[in-house]
Order: C-alpha cells, then structure tokens, then sequence
C-alpha cells in the first residue's frame, strides 16, 4: 500500500491554497528512491533528526555561557520550542507542518560552539553567517562530506529563518517567526531564572500587551500571527504586536545580552574561537581528514571544522593545543 497517497490526499482536502504541498516540491539536488511510508519533507525531517550536526546542538551554548543549572535552554532546546510553535501556526493556518518541522529543527545546525560569540569570532576573520553554514552543514558537511540532500523548500527555508530575505514558502517565514518568538521568550525565563532581570523590569505596557508570564507571552503572539495571517498569502503580525515584540526584543539586547552577568564569560569564549581558527589556518596538515579537501580555502575549511564542535569539545581542544601536558603522561 503506498501511503503516502493518504498524504496527498488529506493534503489536497485540508491544506490552504498557498501551502507548499509535498507534490510542489522542487526536489531534490540527487533525485532519492521513492518511500513508500513518508512524503519527501517527512523524510527530511528524520534525515535531520539523525544526524550527528542535530545530537550536537545540545551541547552548544544557546545565551548563557556554561550556566550552572539543569534548566537553562541549549541549541538543542531552542530548536524543540522552534519547532513546537512553528508547528502549532502551520496548523491553525492550514499549512505543511511537516516542512514547517523540517525547517525549524535544521535552521540552527550550523552554530559555531558557544552560539553568536562563535560566530561574532569567526566574523573577524571572514564572512561567516550561521544561517549561511547551517545550509552549508546540510549540504556539504555532514555525512562525511555528502551531505544530506535535502529539498529545495527546506534548504531554503534554512537559509532564510533570518535576515532580510525571506523564505520562499510560507512554512519557511512560519519558521522565522517562530525562531524570534522562542528565543526571545525563553531568554526572558532563563535571564530570570540566573538573576539578569526580575519579571518586573519588563516594561508595563509590554506586560499589559504580551501577558505577564512565559505562557502568556508566547500564546498571545502565536494567537496574534495566526489572527493576522488566516487566509492571506503572508505571513505577518498585527502592527502592534511587530513593534511591541521590537521593543521587548530591544529591551533584552539592552538588558540581557550585553549584560556582564550573562556574558562574564565571553570574551574567553571568543579568544579561544579565535585561537582555535589562526592555529588550524596556519596548521592545515592537522585538520582532520573529512575537511582536507581542495574545493575550498582553508579559511573556509576551518569554519566548517569550528562549526562541527560543540562547547566542550572546543574547550578540551583549546586546552590539547595550549596547556603543557604532565612530561610522565607523554
């Protein structure tokens, strides 16, 4: 029995207009044996699931820098709560929720340790964009240097979940979206749990606007995209939400993520970023064999390399190249 013909069918009962139905797929790069169970976005979504870039994410920094605590949010968790709200709009918007799901969980695979520091690091050096080397992970990286050859639809959706551009399809903005609104959320209940801010530095009229807790904050800007975009082809939030949701994004930047309690440590973090890619550019012949390859330069190969590591990983690495070793251990 093929069904995936159940699929398209509910597909083509169910789905609004202007979803991206899996029969429109573009496809994709290396045409793949058809499945009889799963539709092709499906399939992306379990060839992400089980990579090793995927595993990785929980153990790289989402914003607080080795926090002490078993409930602070990693990669890993933010892409689950991406994932989750991008989810819940396609649905109520009668959209794909399985390229919705592709998208969120890949559109951060290509984080460098310690997040934004990682990337702000390598930025100093060359252009280095994570949306940009998340692609790059799917596309080139992962699987040995195969890839994972994925459709058009969620490649794109990856590259675009930030930035100016958008996505190409609809579920791919649902995912940009969802993208602000967990992390701007979960950096609150995090930045609150380590003592940043308290609930009651979040100016009134956003409180008044949003709700005054996690919950309430995130169902009433799902609640407000869904209202705004029901029926339309667009994505969008109600002039009011989209600068009330600036403003409370500008305030953590003011707050939070410049903070010297939350980034006490990050100047180290981006020292040993940079030391880890001057020392490999200037060491070629020490990269390991899945980036000793022609098709790019060093510079480029290095970032890769950097961009496969989680936190901890860099760190012992940092510590092998810089800390002398016990002379009775040699």
């Amino acid at each position: 029995m093929d069904y995936k013909s159940i699929v398209f069918e509910i597909q083509d009962k169910y789905l609004s207009p202007y979803a991206c139905k899996d029969s429109d797929s573009k496809g994709r790069a290396r045409p793949l044996p058809s499945c009889p169970m799963r539709t092709e976005f499906q399939r992306d979504r379990d060839r992400i699931i089980h990579s090793k870039a995927f595993r990785r994410l929980k153990h790289k920094t989402q914003v607080f820098l080795s926090p002490e605590g078993d409930h602070y949010r990693t990669r890993l968790t933010h892409t689950l709560e991406v994932s989750q709200i991008a989810r819940t709009i396609a649905r109520c918007l009668r959209l794909n929720e399985d390229l919705a799901e592709a998208i969120a969980l890949g559109h951060d695979l290509g984080h460098t340790p310690y997040g934004h520091a990682g990337e702000r690091a390598l930025g100093k050096f060359t252009h280095f964009r994570h949306n940009e080397q998340s692609l790059r992970m799917v596309d080139r990286i992962e699987n040995d240097g195969v890839g994972m050859n994925l459709t058009f639809e969620v490649r794109d959706g990856i590259l675009h979940h930030t930035g100016g551009t958008p996505a190409s399809t609809l579920e791919g903005v649902v995912v940009a979206y969802a993208d602000r609104i967990a992390y701007i959320n979960h950096d609150i209940d995090d930045a609150i749990r380590g003592g940043v801010i308290a609930a009651s530095d979040i100016p009134k009229e956003l409180s008044e606007m949003f709700g005054d807790t996690h919950s309430k904050r995130i169902s009433s800007m799902i609640t407000d995209i869904i209202t705004e975009s029901y029926g339309k082809n667009c994505i969008a939030q109600t002039p009011a939400f989209e600068q009330g949701t600036n403003a409370l994004r500008q305030f953590m930047f003011d707050n939070v993520y410049t903070s010297p309690l939350a980034k006490s440590e990050e100047k180290k973090a981006i020292k040993m970023i940079e030391y880890l890619y001057l020392y490999y550019v200037n060491h070629e012949n020490e990269l390991p064999a899945q980036f000793v390859y022609e098709s790019d330069p060093i510079e480029r190969r290095v970032c890769d390399y950097i961009s496969t590591m989680s936190d901890q990983y860099a760190v012992r690495l940092f510590e092998e190249l810089t800390v002398p070793h016990n002379w009775s251990k040699l």
